[in-house]
Formats: structure tokens, sequence, C-alpha cells
């Protein structure tokens, strides 16, 4: 398979354009302006619609309206700009619409800084929008993980009707790599639902997350959380890496995940035994692949570029069962191998 060297932002754009996306709205923020520039130069030349919106609240609202009608459609941004496309992504939801958002994080809160972050993990996990749902968040570490996670963002977005993200950071959107892009089997998947013309074949569909009634709010609720629990039981993924005899666990996510991998290697090479497992999937969490890496160990050490959001997602999935330490940095700090070897070696000392 033929391997391209790309940067991030642009091969998340090339993915989603050869995983069938239709629909392109956005608007320039850094870190992630490449990826809308690149779709300005290609969507057309594929066949697809590229529109630079007045704001991001346009264009997560041109995302919903483009969805209703059964085609893929996409936006990015980064961190203040998916703030204010919280509201959008709601709708979106309340009207059980796929659609796919690119956050390419940065520092925060506020304009904060242009420098790689994670401190949207809450937002992306826990409120991205108001109300009772959810979206599937992937959170890939390398540039052929967001050509990939794209592509499933895709998929899933359609088979479960909802919002997807790809939650990645300035580094990742950056970085250059050598990609690769699998040849994509199209899914059919049928959209009854979508508002594309009924052309006397059917009744008129309508698109709406509106209910008036209060027991019939409550019903698609309750219908919507039945299949976020089928999701979590099908569809969680995480990289478990030289666990099996690990007393102590670091879990990292994102580009964090490399420079922890790199500290578990040094820790090693120090003889002590010490893994790592990576969330690839932040919503639904990895639980199982959590519990299962972490069967011999004795700490978990979570290693992230904010002030500890993930942690509480961790402490959960272990049920408190083990102690768990945190090491981060934040507002574009960019932690190291040797700071996150410091912290490894002082919880080894405790132990």
């Amino acid at each position: 398979m033929e391997r391209n060297l790309m940067k991030g932002n642009e091969a998340l754009a090339e993915a989603a354009i050869r995983a069938g996306c239709k629909c392109f709205f956005g608007y320039p923020i850094t870190p992630q302006t490449e990826l809308a520039a690149y779709m300005a130069k290609r969507m057309a030349k594929a066949g697809g619609v590229f529109l630079q919106a007045e704001s991001e609240i346009a264009a997560i609202n041109m995302v919903l309206g483009a969805s209703s009608t059964g085609v893929r459609a996409m936006t990015s941004s980064s961190s203040p700009g998916v703030s204010l496309k919280a509201e959008g992504v709601s709708y979106m939801a309340g009207s059980d619409l796929p659609g796919v958002i690119i956050n390419v994080q940065r520092g925060g809160p506020g304009l904060g800084g242009i420098q790689p972050s994670q401190a949207d993990y809450w937002q992306a996990t826990r409120a991205m929008g108001h109300g009772d749902f959810h979206i599937l968040v992937f959170a890939p570490s390398s540039v052929q993980e967001m050509v990939d996670m794209v592509i499933k963002a895709f998929d899933l977005a359609d088979e479960f009707r909802m919002p997807a993200m790809i939650l990645a950071d300035g580094l990742l959107g950056q970085m250059m790599e050598p990609v690769s892009f699998p040849e994509i089997t199209a899914k059919t998947i049928e959209k009854p639902w979508a508002t594309n013309g009924h052309k006397n074949a059917r009744k008129h569909n309508i698109v709406n997350s509106l209910y008036l009634q209060a027991p019939d709010l409550q019903r698609t609720v309750q219908e919507r959380f039945e299949r976020y629990e089928k999701i979590k039981q099908t569809h969680t993924e995480a990289e478990s890496y030289l666990t099996e005899d690990a007393e102590i666990i670091v879990t990292a996510y994102g580009a964090t995940a490399r420079v922890a991998k790199s500290a578990v290697n040094a820790a090693r090479e120090a003889g002590l035994k010490v893994g790592m497992v990576r969330p690839k999937t932040l919503w639904p969490f990895p639980v199982r692949e959590l519990n299962e890496g972490c069967k011999n160990a004795k700490a978990v050490l979570c290693v992230e570029m904010s002030m500890g959001q993930m942690i509480d997602d961790v402490k959960l999935a272990l049920n408190c069962s083990l102690p768990v330490h945190f090491f981060g940095r934040t507002g574009g700090v960019i932690p190291t191998p040797n700071d996150v070897l410091a912290e490894i070696q002082k919880i080894g000392g405790a132990l």
C-alpha cells in the first residue's frame, strides 16, 4: 500500500473525503486551519461541497442541515471554536443525526494559546452541549490513526445515528508522518429517516429535536440511552503495552501516549515493571480493556496534557480498586519522557 508523507490536518481531510464526506463546513482557527484549507482545494474536485461559514455556530448548523438529507457531513475547529458548536451538536443528538466533528485542541480556557492541549476531554466526554446525550469520541495518537479513526467515525455515526468527534490536538494536527489510505469499501447504510424527497413513495420525514410533551421526550431519550448501552458493549478500544507483568500501569491518550510510551520503555530498561494502557475511544471509555491491563498492577499513573480530566474515568473504570496518581502539563506545555519517568520512579519507590 502506497505511503504518503502528510501533515495530520491534511491527512484527516483526505481520509474524510475518501470516507464519503460530501459536505464540509468550517471556519479557520489555529491549529486546524490546514484541514479547512485542504478541503477548500479538494472537495469540489471530489464531487463535494466546501463552504467557509460566517462563524462556528453557522458551520455546525450547516452540518445539521446537510446530515438531515442523508449525506455525510463534517466540520472542524479548535477548542474555543468547538465550544461555539456545542449547541448545534446537542441539536444533532436530539434529532438523531450523524456527523463528524474534528477538534484539534489548543490551550484554554478562553482564547488561551495556540499550543497543543488535551483540556477538552471533559467537554467531549461529559458536556458537549445541553441535555442527556453522548457523542462518540476517538483519540488518535498518530497521523495514521487519525486517518483510520475518521473513517470509523463516519461509519459508526451513521450506524448509530449520533455525532462523532475526533479529539486530536495541535501536536498531531501539525505533525508530518507517513500514512497510507486503506481501500474503503463503501458501506450501504439505509437512511429511511432522511429528508431527501419522498417521491410519493413514503410519508414526509421530519427532522426535529422538540418534544412539547414530557413523556414523549423521556421516551426518545431513554431509547437513545439503550442504543448507547449497545455501543459500550461493542465499540470500546485500547492499546495494551507491556501489561502482562506490570506493577505500574501508565494511562495516557493521544499525543501524550507517545511521550508516555518512551517513559515506559526507559523504566523497563531501569528494571521497573511498567506497562501502558492507551484508550483509543474516550467515549465509550474502555473499561474492560483497562481492567485487563491492570490485573497485576499495584498502582496507576494517569498522564495528560491537562490538569487531570481523564483521571476520573480511570478511577471509575477500576472502581477505585487501585491508587491512581496523576502527572500533567497544561496551557500548551508538552510533558517530556524524563518528566514521566521521574513520576514512575517516584511511585515505584513507594510500592
